[in-house]
């Protein structure tokens, strides 16, 4: 006979504890606890498969769903905050309407296309009218002259490898009677180097800008015929290395200084660093672990990322940097996530916890707590609304610190409330995982709700996590580095081209001038930073 499914019916915890004690009083004793490990073991059995779900679910959403973790896609885009009061859904309208006079009309939905505009790294051709040219007459009235106008412009995309080359083939001439030979001289355009500083940048980018592994890139450029050994590849970027290496000095001078420093870390593979290989010299070899720390610092309006891989962690790494710091200036605001290991242990920061990690808590249980998780997110939903505001309006540190307090204040105080009332009513069980979302946002909560009191402090860390998508993506495709001395290099080239991504400087552009003018960025590397580099070009180039 086949067995009928059984119904799955959700149970709470304090109906669970009523009933084993009523069986206390009608059972016999030792089947009365019994029941009691039942219930218990029941408990504990669904709290371990509601984390399985939970870690199943978020791998599918990452895979199959959602590419965010907006409060409309985690909710659903029918669903409704739970609870407002009238007074509550008039203040929400009222942001709401802020919110669209401060975004102006909504853009039309991308259609994957570009304008003129946009490829300024694109060769320009001046095309002259075949025919006229200003202070002509007019061919069509006879009366009037024509004048010079915005040219009209048009784009036309060619594709070619990566790297280019020129074969140069210089003719000789051997004298039938002497046998002397005689050869043409090398253009003077076709330099000393066989791989030029074009070359070099190119490579570097591809490798620890783009993720391409150096095999990769022989295959691409073999099939293109124009040949690149993978070696090769390594050879050219090390070469040029120490012409970079007082930028990337500078970039931590100045990332030191910075008002506000985000950081985290991430895992790296060094295979000098692994295994058989492990330099048996290393100071302290019970340290197995291997990171890579990324480090987004901002200072007077310009963005800076760090890299570093290696041993140490994030706080290590971030302590480092902060030796630089002059004596004069405050504490900065150090932005991370709760991890010990991502503080200082040696010099003073003003702490500030990501409030994205704090939210993803209750993103991963949302399913499982639709109601109470719902409560959180649209509490914080109007906390990330007002910073995109405030961020649209231009304010300054001082401004949106006094924005945040009159308009994101209050319902951070009403989520507080709830978040306390939860453990005060026993509405919600403490080891259970939206107890664990729960207990982490009470515990961290001054640091997570710093932006409330502080001029300045961010909300999250994500920006120090996208910037550690570079690092990630390197891991992926190449897997590894050899040595200490690759990783080095890969940091070196990844600071360099994130911070010219942070700060809209062309990075291919700005490692080439960099290789192209080492004795200068030697002496001076203050004035080779991405945002500073085109003036110092300028004032390189000779007057006219």
């Amino acid at each position: 006979m086949r067995r009928k499914k059984p119904e799955i019916i959700e149970v709470g915890h304090q109906q669970l504890d009523d009933i084993a004690r009523r069986a206390q009083e009608v059972f016999d004793p030792k089947e009365a606890e019994l029941i009691a490990k039942v219930f218990e073991s029941y408990e504990y059995l669904t709290d371990l498969i509601q984390q399985k779900n939970m870690s199943i679910g978020r791998l599918q959403k990452m895979l199959f769903g959602a590419k965010t973790e907006k409060t409309d896609k985690v909710r659903g885009d029918s669903a409704k905050p739970q609870g407002d009061s009238g007074e509550e859904n008039e203040k929400r309208s009222t942001e709401d309407s802020d919110e669209a006079a401060a975004e102006g009309k909504p853009p039309p939905q991308g259609h994957g296309r570009n304008g003129a505009d946009a490829y300024q790294g694109a060769e320009r051709i001046e095309v002259p009218h075949a025919s006229l040219a200003p202070g002509d007459a007019c061919p069509e009235c006879g009366q009037g002259t024509v004048y010079e106008k915005s040219p009209g412009v048009v784009v036309r995309i060619t594709g070619g490898a990566p790297l280019g080359a020129k074969r140069y083939e210089l003719q000789k001439l051997r004298c039938h009677l002497c046998g002397r030979v005689f050869t043409a001289e090398l253009p003077q355009a076709a330099g000393t180097r066989k791989y030029d500083a074009t070359a070099a940048s190119m490579i570097g980018l591809l490798k620890y800008g783009s993720g391409l592994p150096f095999n990769r890139l022989e295959g691409l450029q073999r099939n293109l015929e124009i040949p690149l050994p993978a070696s090769t590849g390594w050879d050219v970027v090390h070469s040029v290395a120490p012409g970079l290496a007082p930028a990337f000095e500078e970039l931590i001078q100045q990332a030191a200084g910075g008002e506000v420093l985000h950081n985290d870390d991430t895992t790296v593979k060094i295979l000098a660093l692994m295994g058989q290989r492990r330099d048996e010299f290393e100071n302290d070899p019970s340290r197995t672990g291997l990171f890579t720390t990324g480090v987004v610092a901002t200072r007077a309006g310009h963005r800076m990322a760090l890299f570093f891989s290696g041993r140490q962690h994030a706080g290590e790494n971030l302590a480092d940097v902060l030796k630089h710091r002059a004596g004069e200036l405050d504490a900065p605001i150090q932005m991370c996530d709760a991890l010990s290991r991502n503080t200082p242990q040696e010099l003073k920061t003003i702490v500030a916890n990501c409030l994205a990690h704090a939210r993803r808590r209750f993103v991963e249980v949302y399913d499982h707590f639709p109601e109470e998780c719902g409560t959180v997110l649209e509490a914080l939903k109007i906390v990330y609304r007002n910073d995109a505001v405030a961020r649209r309006g231009g304010m300054t540190a001082e401004e949106r610190l006094r924005f945040h307090q009159a308009r994101s204040k209050p319902a951070m105080a009403n989520l507080s409330d709830w978040l306390h009332r939860q453990f005060d009513e026993k509405l919600v069980e403490p080891n259970s995982t939206l107890g664990g979302a729960v207990n982490y946002m009470l515990n961290h909560w001054e640091k997570l709700t710093l932006f409330l009191h502080k001029a300045g402090a961010p909300l999250d860390n994500n920006i120090c996590e996208r910037a550690l998508k570079k690092a990630i993506l390197h891991r992926k495709n190449a897997l590894f580095f050899k040595t200490q001395n690759g990783a080095r290099v890969g940091d070196m080239y990844m600071s360099l081209i994130h911070t010219c991504e942070l700060n809209g400087a062309n990075p291919l552009n700005y490692l080439t001038e960099l290789i192209s003018h080492t004795d200068d960025v030697r002496m001076n590397p203050n004035r080779w930073m991405p945002w500073n580099y085109r003036a110092t070009l300028d004032r390189l180039q000779p007057a006219a």
